[in-house]
């Protein structure tokens, strides 16, 4: 399989690299970043989460890939799409996701990385729809699906509390193709 790498204005999407990992636990596993996602993981957490998102792209072709903002190569945090397997949600539709560090927060990177996700969806990997998960108390992420032209699917919403122990239950939103290529986003 070749090395993935697709570039947007001002960030790279590509496939991890063994440097990698060390910055991106340093900056992404803090109370911040990780509120809605769970909480803060330890090792055995972040070694069952790096086996993951390798496992999709040997898996399916694509993954979380890492994102490294142009400027300065810095390592910003992951956005890119799997196929979902939370217990109890969706099983096997395409997911786009994404998880930045607190820092990259407020500077439209999400929103550009999300959005070279979804073309890549529907464009390379041949998506009909695709779907993103969040809680209801993380406005920022559902805010942002949102702006990228998804609608909330309470139909697809399913109990897990993974993300949020308090509510127990993710929320689902989605975007189809054709909607996308209307020039949702």
């Amino acid at each position: 399989m070749a090395d993935f790498r697709h570039e947007t204005a001002r960030l790279v999407l590509r496939d991890w690299q063994d440097g990698d990992w060390e910055p991106f636990w340093r900056h992404t596993n803090t109370p911040a970043v990780m509120q809605w996602l769970g909480g803060v993981c330890d090792d055995a957490k972040k070694e069952a989460a790096q086996a993951r998102i390798l496992s999709y792209r040997r898996d399916h072709g694509f993954t979380f890939w890492a994102v490294e903002r142009k400027e300065d190569k810095a390592l910003i945090g992951f956005c890119g799409l799997k196929r979902s397997n939370q217990a109890g949600g969706p099983q096997g539709m395409m997911e786009v996701g994404w998880r930045l560090r607190e820092d990259a927060w407020g500077h439209g990177y999400a929103r550009e990385a999300a959005s070279a996700a979804l073309d890549l969806a529907f464009g390379q990997f041949g998506a009909e729809d695709v779907i993103a998960l969040t809680v209801q108390g993380n406005a920022p992420s559902w805010g942002l699906m949102l702006r990228l032209g998804m609608e909330r699917r309470e139909d697809l919403d399913f109990d897990n509390d993974e993300f949020d122990v308090e509510t127990g239950r993710i929320i689902v939103y989605s975007i189809s193709q054709r909607d996308w290529h209307r020039g949702a986003a």
